[in-house]
């Protein structure tokens, strides 16, 4: 009897061998979406507007999600026609996929040296590799690093108390962990 179930059992692996090929293969001719494609197709959209785009991102099961900001805010309208844009250069026969196009979501980390660019003169807090948090004003972006205008207590050599004083911060974008903007509702 023990033989008997060898055999059944390697009869059964065999099959379920073979339905695994099968899937892979089927699975294989429903291709993934590049991200390098979508990115093409949005940068096509952009031209001409005043928007750029902060990422896009695609997961396993084929969910892409593209974010857009503007330095005056993100329009519904025009996510709308961004995604309608999108889904009319894409194959829905070829692949298989759910698209979400909106903005770079307020009061998250930066993702593109734009976004430093559009918050030169607002609050923003900055947290270093090293572990640092800072939070100050965005007092320029450059290509290579931006700075920080913070406030820190110094005492003075001959002064009795503390002051605050305004110090500014240069740092390279690979410095840190992230840098967001800080609403305030004062």
């Amino acid at each position: 009897m023990p033989i008997s179930l060898f055999c059944l059992s390697l009869q059964h692996y065999d099959e379920v061998r073979g339905l695994t090929k099968f899937l892979t293969l089927h699975l294989i001719r429903k291709r993934m979406i590049e991200k390098t494609i979508v990115a093409k197709l949005v940068e096509e959209w952009l031209e001409g507007k005043d928007y750029f785009l902060v990422d896009v991102a695609i997961s396993a099961d084929s969910r892409i999600v593209v974010e857009i900001d503007h330095a005056d805010g993100v329009w519904i309208d025009d996510c709308v026609s961004l995604s309608r844009f999108i889904e009319s250069r894409l194959s829905r026969e070829e692949e298989d996929y759910e698209l979400e196009v909106g903005s770079a979501g307020i009061g998250q980390p930066f993702k593109v040296r734009q976004q430093y660019e559009n918050h030169v003169g607002r609050e923003v807090e900055v947290l270093t590799k090293k572990g640092e948090k800072l939070r100050g004003i965005l007092s320029d972006a450059g290509t290579e690093n931006f700075s920080v205008t913070i406030q820190v207590k110094e005492k003075p050599e001959g002064a009795k108390r503390p002051r605050w004083v305004e110090r500014t911060l240069t740092m390279s974008y690979d410095e840190v962990q992230y840098t967001k903007y800080l609403i305030s509702f004062k």
